[in-house]
């Protein structure tokens, strides 16, 4: 199969949240998003995402950084280039060129989008997926206190989801992870989530969540550290799970071989994309370290890229893979991503590519700029 891309529009939109959600670096009530398009020489579109923020407080990237990362630097090693497949771009990404990892993504995964579409393959196939339905879980952002928490950790039980995720800071963390526990009982399945607002000298803190019977403790820690991690997982019964600290396979086999964390949490934009994603994931697979797949507040798009790759055998714990109505009054897809009342989100093993359709008026309409670029 020869890919080639001879146009990319880059397109910002911009979503309302349904309710503010808050974690430990602050409060977000609209998302900003990069979508991609990417035409293949024959006429085929496909739809990617960037999953970078507005602030550069979950990595160091953000959507205006990205956006002159992929007209600057990534575009220009990808359009009128030719690939005999999608496992090709990443490496071409990543030659002399360090970081912008969230941009890089949003172009190599358009690209695979684009090949599964052009062999007329669900995307999650062209992954080598083999699961037909996921588990998902919720994440519920901070709350002004335990009781509110705890009664939105209740209703989000009650329709099904399968894990529920408590992100947590200082001065908001033991009460309020003892207030869901208490509420759902033992067998429920909880995790709280720091987003590195924590360091070593909260040991206290981290033994006491350690009676909760908590899934996992999600990056405690500093966004970069794998040394310090390991000092506290030696502590702690609780696995700890890593997510900003993993930029790509080098950082999985530092945890593994340090005992830095027992669980990592991959999402592919932060990891530069799918062939990324995928390498961690088998390595994980080897070292039997369960992986799950997180969210960034992805709109459809993203949600889709995501469900494709959670379908992986390794994708063994619920992912963030809440259905478009947990953020959004209106996705941007068609059909909206939806869960049963058992937590399952169905994977599209039925129609090529990513398996919604892009509505194009409804982004037109929240379109605030775009631009196209062309190979020359």
């Amino acid at each position: 199969m020869i890919l080639k891309v001879d146009r990319l529009t880059l397109r910002e939109i911009r979503m309302p949240l349904r309710e503010p959600f808050a974690i430990s670096s602050g409060m977000m009530h609209e998302r900003r998003i990069c979508l991609l398009q990417l035409r293949h020489v024959e006429g085929l579109v496909a739809w990617a995402e960037c999953v970078a923020d507005e602030m550069p407080n979950y990595s160091p990237e953000t959507i205006d950084t990205a956006w002159l990362a992929i007209k600057e630097w990534i575009a220009p090693r990808v359009l009128g280039k030719t690939f005999n497949g999608p496992e090709e771009v990443f490496a071409a990404l990543e030659e002399n060129f360090r970081g912008h990892r969230m941009a890089k993504a949003a172009v190599e995964m358009g690209t695979w989008e684009l090949a599964a579409q052009l062999q007329r393959t669900p995307l999650a196939k062209l992954l080598g997926g083999t699961r037909a339905s996921i588990a998902t879980g919720i994440s519920l952002g901070i709350q002004k206190n335990p009781m509110t928490l705890a009664q939105r950790a209740k209703a989000a039980h009650a329709e099904g989801y399968r894990k529920i995720k408590i992100k947590i800071k200082p001065g908001a963390d033991v009460e309020y992870v003892r207030a869901v526990r208490e509420a759902l009982g033992a067998e429920a399945h909880l995790m709280a989530d720091a987003n590195n607002a924590y360091s070593l000298s909260d040991l206290a803190i981290f033994k006491q969540l350690d009676g909760f019977n908590l899934l996992m403790i999600e990056q405690p820690l500093a966004w970069d550290d794998v040394v310090k991690h390991a000092t506290l997982q030696a502590q702690l019964k609780t696995p700890l799970c890593l997510d900003e600290s993993i930029t790509g396979l080098d950082k999985a086999e530092d945890m593994i071989a340090l005992g830095s964390g027992r669980i990592i949490n991959i999402k592919p934009g932060r990891v530069g994309g799918f062939s990324s994603s995928k390498a961690i994931h088998d390595f994980c697979m080897q070292h039997k370290i369960p992986v799950w797949c997180g969210g960034m507040l992805e709109s459809g798009i993203g949600r889709a890229h995501n469900v494709a790759l959670a379908s992986l055998p390794n994708f063994v714990l619920p992912g963030d893979l809440s259905p478009s109505a947990r953020y959004w009054e209106q996705d941007i897809v068609t059909p909206e991503w939806t869960m049963d009342a058992q937590g399952m989100v169905k994977v599209p093993f039925e129609t090529p590519g990513m398996g919604v359709t892009v509505n194009l008026d409804r982004i037109d309409n929240l379109t605030v700029r775009s631009e196209t670029l062309a190979a020359h």
